[in-house]
């Protein structure tokens, strides 16, 4: 067991590995919110419409988006290892990570949009339909806009939990600090590089979480 000798420490081996967390961070957190957030949007209008069709679409989405939840990620990433090689080449590395980051964190993101758009005041909706508002209109002019501190804080939720995503990606041959952890921690039994990782992680994790409070009581105060 080498024990605690930081002087060994590979420092830039640490900073790519950081870099690579911060990359399929941003990526996945960016995919994420691209299809996350307008299928939480269909969720929630699909919930209140009192169409046959409509109540359909929402069963079925619903019951697609709980299944997805409900597998632990690392399952998810080993089930998904077929889909991955297709859409991007590989199923290691950066680059191999992010569809199954994607695919896990989505549905997560959407049901918690569809959450935020529940708490907005009916009254409000009403009132722009009593206002002749198109349904686009009332999305992105009354829904999201109203809805925008719970949306920033699901974001932050949802950012923050691909955080411990790309760590159990390690497991599988993923990139960044979860693989850094994972090959010298508990394979070299190399403690130090363990913590330094597992201290940079919790850091980063601690500016997402400062970052995404303070966009919403920004807005909050709005």
């Amino acid at each position: 067991m080498n024990g605690l000798d930081f002087s060994q420490i590979n420092w830039n081996e640490i900073g790519s590995s950081t870099v690579d967390t911060i990359q399929m961070l941003v990526i996945s957190g960016l995919f994420t919110l691209i299809l996350g957030l307008p299928l939480g949007v269909v969720l929630f209008l699909s919930s209140r419409s009192s169409l046959a069709l409509m109540k359909t679409v929402y069963t079925v989405l619903s019951f697609i988006v709980n299944i997805l939840r409900s597998v632990p990620f690392i399952i998810l990433i080993v089930a998904l290892i077929p889909v991955t090689r297709l859409l991007v080449g590989t199923s290691i590395g950066v680059t191999g990570t992010i569809p199954p980051l994607v695919i896990g964190a989505a549905p997560f993101f959407a049901r918690l949009v569809e959450t935020s758009l529940r708490e907005v005041d009916r009254g409000i909706i009403e009132a722009a339909q009593a206002m002749g508002a198109s349904t686009g209109q009332i999305i992105f002019r009354v829904l999201l806009r109203e809805a925008r501190p719970g949306l920033l804080a699901a974001l932050t939720i949802t950012i923050v939990t691909l955080v411990s995503y790309t760590a159990m990606s390690g497991m599988i041959g993923g990139g960044g600090l979860g693989a850094l952890a994972i090959n010298y921690g508990y394979y070299r039994y190399d403690t130090a590089v363990m913590i330094v990782a597992v201290v940079l992680m919790v850091v980063l994790v601690q500016v997402l979480q400062m970052a995404g409070d303070r966009l919403v009581r920004h807005y909050t105060r709005k």
